[in-house]
């Protein structure tokens, strides 16, 4: 049983804390002004509690062949579960963790510290800002997973930010992205309309009920130049506790729609979660 105390400070942009997990040893919740940001368990780093981290670590897992490193780049740094993620699945990748919070990293990084030779660079920037700033293809994976507070920022949602994603990544890369929405999925079909304008080949990882316009929930973007492997995908992802359905190919392009792409003039933040959707006490 976890018997560590709760952590609260206020941070850059908002008020922080770690709470442990009273079922694992060492394990903790971050949250941010109330909204889940992380989990961690620092003895089992491939443990993903969130569901859309599965989702994330289950793309992470098909992109190339098993313990292969990687050259990733994170946008949002929360309490690091996915750097730790690959770091143990994928030992000697290469990682650039991009958050704005320098507050929420320090405190992360304080209480929760990266294992020695981990191979993972923080970085305190604005996400675009640091992306227009990386060389180009140099990249074989960007994970975008920036929320100002409990909202994808407008910034991040453009063409132009997409291209931007683009040039950073190889040839092969891939570029992943949580999306919370809900029915009618304006800022979801907008998202997938601005990556198809760049992307070759789109799939959405989701849980049926929020594709089906039950509940507000997180979505999973997968965008790249190279077909991606859908069907080990639909495997993992329906194997979850809370299975997700891989949507790609026709049923894709019907769900845009006649969603228009997304200019930096007309972006948007992501909507705001109905009260008590992430919410913790």
């Amino acid at each position: 049983m976890n018997e560590s105390m709760p952590v609260s400070r206020d941070v850059d942009y908002g008020a922080a804390k770690l709470m442990p997990d009273v079922d694992r040893k060492r394990a903790w919740l971050l949250t941010v002004d109330g909204a889940p940001q992380s989990y961690v368990d620092l003895d089992e780093p491939t443990y993903l509690e969130f569901e859309y981290a599965r989702r994330l670590g289950h793309v992470l897992d098909t992109l190339a062949e098993p313990g292969r490193a990687l050259d990733v780049v994170h946008l949002g740094g929360g309490a690091l579960t996915l750097p730790r993620y690959v770091a143990a699945t994928r030992p000697g990748s290469r990682q650039d963790v991009v958050e704005a919070d320098r507050g929420l990293l320090e405190m992360v990084v304080e209480h929760l510290p990266l294992p020695d030779g981990s191979g993972i660079a923080l970085h305190t920037a604005d996400a675009r800002a640091w992306l227009a700033g990386a060389p180009a293809d140099s990249a074989d994976v960007l994970v975008a997973d920036v929320f100002g507070g409990s909202r994808v920022p407008a910034h991040l949602t453009s063409v132009t930010y997409a291209r931007e994603a683009e040039r950073v990544l190889r040839a092969h890369g891939v570029c992943l992205a949580n999306l919370p929405d809900a029915a009618p999925f304006a800022f979801l079909r907008s998202q997938l309309a601005t990556f198809a304008t760049v992307f070759e080949e789109l799939a959405l990882i989701a849980e049926p009920a929020v594709l089906r316009g039950r509940r507000f929930g997180n979505a999973v973007l997968v965008a790249a130049h190279r077909p991606v492997d859908t069907a080990a995908l639909a495997r993992l992802t329906a194997a979850d506790v809370f299975p997700a359905r891989v949507e790609h190919g026709p049923a894709l392009r019907d769900f845009i729609g006649g969603a228009r792409p997304v200019r930096d003039a007309d972006a948007v933040p992501s909507p705001e979660p109905p009260g008590g959707a992430f919410g913790i006490g």
